[in-house]
């Protein structure tokens, strides 16, 4: 437990910066899970949208630093490519 003024507030801080980083870790996954989603309904075009709606929610993450920059962009990228073979695989 804190006991100085100044560990008490660090506390605080702490919880408020991990309120956030979870809504904003929350808020990514849920996009995530539209495009997968729409993935596996077999729907082409709504993947697309998803996705292109999804891959700035997770490069923000990245930039605030929920997730590390090359673990977005593997997710990003992988998305991307689950949804080209659902076009090809339409084709």
């Amino acid at each position: 437990m804190a006991n100085t003024v100044s560990a008490k507030k660090m506390t605080r801080k702490i919880a408020k910066r991990t309120a956030v980083n979870r809504s904003r870790r929350s808020r990514m996954r849920t996009f995530i899970r539209k495009v997968e989603e729409a993935i596996e309904a077999g729907d082409h075009g709504t993947a697309l949208t998803a996705l292109r709606t999804a891959e700035p929610e997770i490069m923000r993450a990245s930039q605030k630093g929920i997730v590390h920059k090359n673990t977005a962009s593997r997710k990003v990228s992988r998305l991307a490519a689950r949804v080209k073979g659902l076009q090809v695989a339409q084709a």
